[in-house]
């Protein structure tokens, strides 16, 4: 199989594993373990607003969604990053490893790392919808300044 089709291969499955991940954390732990009043709860005790919780959880869900399918990835794995960003600092007090008690800044931090990856490589095989390029973005923007 050539590098260009081993690259793509392995950008779908980042771009999947990230995904599912983005659902299963909100879903599973957000949503059914903890509840969103429960996760608001939690912002609260870290010291952020409570209702960022309700925000949070559908644009984790949306870009879960939106990944697994390969949707404008590049932009949507880089809308997440503030997200990842913003739970990396939420852990950052609790020590390096995840496994310790209320999780450390490993784990979010690395996830931050892997949505700049993806969005670096955009789509890979298989996406429904490609993203856009910055240079299509150019163009585009360029094409209504004329006009």
């Amino acid at each position: 199989m050539p590098q260009t089709q081993l690259t793509s291969l392995a950008t779908f499955f980042l771009r999947v594993a990230l995904g599912l991940m983005f659902l299963a954390h909100s879903l599973i732990l957000k949503l059914f373990v903890f509840t969103l009043s429960g996760t608001a709860q939690f912002f609260e005790t870290i010291g952020m607003a409570g209702w960022l919780a309700y925000v949070v959880f559908p644009a984790e869900v949306v870009a879960g969604v939106l990944l697994v399918l390969g949707i404008q990835t590049r932009w949507v794995a880089l809308a997440t990053v503030p997200i990842l960003a913003g739970a990396t600092w939420a852990h950052s007090g609790n020590g390096w490893m995840f496994g310790y008690e209320n999780g450390g800044w490993e784990y979010p931090a690395y996830l931050t790392l892997l949505a700049v990856a993806q969005g670096m490589l955009g789509d890979g095989a298989f996406a429904l919808n490609r993203s856009l390029s910055l240079t299509d973005i150019t163009k585009f923007s360029q094409k209504d300044a004329v006009q």
